[in-house]
């Protein structure tokens, strides 16, 4: 998918989005980055950080227009992209401001050391996540965990 112009209509975690445009409804989930994950059952607890993650990125986008860059599609169907409002990178935001990992699985496409090197400052700042010290669990680990 080429880069295009849509409207953020829902936020549904840290990291994925539901936006509106070309006379279509597009579900993102935002390459390069792993949020803390809402909880995925029905009892189970949300990950640390979850709602926090949510709030940042819906202040960040949500009711905005946006470009979205895809890289092709995740697993579920969703598209994998990069998030730019106002020509600022959202994935990157996320980073930095401690609200999501790199994402730790292979990368589609964009340059993914930027991100690693924001991920680094926000952990070295004890932004957001990374204030949890060593009661850190990354949201792959927690997924694993919790899915059982």
């Amino acid at each position: 998918m080429a880069a295009g112009q849509f409207k953020v209509i829902r936020i549904h975690a840290g990291d994925t989005v539901t936006a509106y445009g070309q006379d279509i409804e597009i579900i993102v989930t935002l390459l390069g980055i792993d949020a803390p994950e809402s909880s995925m059952k029905y009892g189970q607890p949300a990950q640390p950080y979850s709602k926090q993650a949510k709030e940042f990125l819906s202040e960040l986008i949500l009711n905005k227009d946006v470009e979205i860059k895809g890289y092709g599609l995740d697993p579920f169907n969703r598209i994998l992209g990069v998030i730019y409002v106002n020509g600022v990178n959202v994935n990157l935001e996320m980073l930095k401001a401690g609200f999501a990992e790199v994402y730790r699985g292979r990368s589609a496409g964009n340059d993914i050391m930027p991100y690693r090197r924001a991920e680094a400052e926000a952990r070295e700042a004890k932004r957001g996540i990374w204030s949890l010290g060593k009661y850190y669990v990354s949201p792959k680990d927690w997924r694993r965990k919790h899915e059982q």
